[in-house]
């Protein structure tokens, strides 16, 4: 893959996400996708995702920065959102916050393999 066929595939990706096209989204994530170094699976990647969606009803994937270097890619995603409860452990509970993902991810067969999110949780704690 290209960069250009790269990027053009992790957007839409992040489309699948923000539309919450669960059916498709096998479509780009591996059936054996690893998230922070632990296999979790094309089930329990969505099950993750479906979760996020539960407990932050308008989740909103915002690509700030995108660099790819095929088989990777490396994004800062930003999120400006209210959390029904809990979020990352911290009592947001309805509350509008702001906050930046830094995530990478690696793909093999045009499927992303393997997933590595940092959370700017600092930046939800200074906000409440």
């Amino acid at each position: 893959m290209t960069q250009d066929q790269l990027a053009d595939r992790y957007q839409g990706y992040i489309a699948c996400l923000n539309g919450q096209d669960w059916a498709n989204l096998g479509n780009f994530v591996h059936e054996d996708v690893r998230y922070n170094s632990t296999r979790i699976g094309l089930s329990g990647y969505r099950e993750m995702l479906e979760g996020d969606f539960r407990a932050i009803p308008d989740l909103f994937f915002d690509i700030q920065l995108l660099i790819c270097e095929p088989p990777r890619v490396a994004s800062r995603l930003q999120f400006d959102c209210t959390p029904k409860g809990e979020l990352f452990g911290l009592p947001v509970n309805g509350r509008k916050v702001q906050f930046a993902e830094n995530v990478f991810y690696e793909f093999l067969d045009g499927k992303i393999e393997n997933v590595w999110s940092v959370i700017d949780k600092a930046a939800i704690e200074a906000q409440l």
